[in-house]
């Protein structure tokens, strides 16, 4: 039966690699780009409410403790307290509108008692790639206005470090409150609060993200249209193989003789007469 060619070590090769990338696109990479673009629409409606929405208090928009999520991030809170100066970590390997960049993380305790991470802002490297000097916080208690940020994660579970190379300042690879705390030795709730320009204490504010909609879904259908091409090309070259003259097939049919080979076979037998 022609359905032998199937079990041929080539093309079970051939039915895996096509297989584990349709089911790669449609059941991974897909989704992914999905769950990026639903993402990013939660984030611009954030972004969009915060624009003309008023500063909400800490408790009214987080309360019981609540860490910033994606229904609360980058909505406004407004602050009353003192800047904790002594707990401050420097985020390193930070890049900001495609710059290498620190950026300036201070604990801030609100007149209520409650210790916040207060994200101040980046500043630029020096020549020896270190942070360029920086104003302290205002001393005494100030009002700020921030944006709700949820903590980032290191996946190798860093602690902030002081050392030579950093001139004795605490420095941690991500922007994570609970990094903060344990380095400074505070108690500090989950998130963190990102100033934004002409607040007490800001240095460079952090731009805020753009809220088009990005190519997330259009990559999605990319992805959905690789799987079924590839689906489809293994079942174009599938009936293709089972049609006399495949390209497995074993006993190939006779070529047919060009002209010239024709001629030459003649001008043979003319001779050999």
């Amino acid at each position: 039966m022609r359905l032998k060619f199937l079990l041929k070590p080539g093309w079970l090769a051939l039915t895996l690699v096509v297989f584990t990338f349709a089911v790669c696109c449609f059941t991974l990479l897909a989704p992914w780009q999905f769950s990026r673009d639903n993402e990013r629409e939660h984030q611009n409606a954030a972004l969009r409410e915060s624009f003309s929405g008023q500063p909400r208090s800490l408790d009214q928009l987080l309360p019981g403790g609540a860490a910033p999520d994606q229904r609360t991030e980058w909505h406004l809170v407004a602050m009353k307290g003192t800047y904790l100066p002594e707990g401050e970590v420097v985020a390193r390997l930070r890049s900001v509108q495609g710059e290498a960049a620190f950026e300036v993380l201070t604990p801030f305790r609100t007149v209520e008692g409650t210790t916040v991470l207060v994200d101040r802002g980046y500043v630029r490297l020096d020549d020896k790639s270190r942070a360029l000097p920086y104003a302290a916080p205002p001393a005494g208690i100030v009002d700020v206005v921030t944006r709700a940020r949820h903590d980032e994660r290191d996946g190798k579970n860093r602690d902030a470090f002081a050392d030579g190379s950093t001139g004795g300042k605490l420095q941690s690879y991500v922007v994570d409150s609970q990094v903060v705390a344990r380095a400074a030795k505070l108690d500090i709730r989950p998130g963190y609060f990102q100033l934004d320009v002409d607040q007490p204490g800001v240095l460079g504010a952090l731009p805020l993200p753009q809220t088009d909609a990005g190519p997330f879904f259009s990559y999605a259908l990319q992805w959905i249209a690789f799987g079924a091409m590839a689906l489809m090309g293994w079942l174009y070259f599938t009936v293709r193989e089972l049609k006399p003259g495949g390209a497995l097939t074993t006993a190939r049919p006779q070529r047919r003789k060009s002209v010239a080979e024709m001629l030459a076979e003649d001008e043979r037998s003319e001779v050999a007469t």
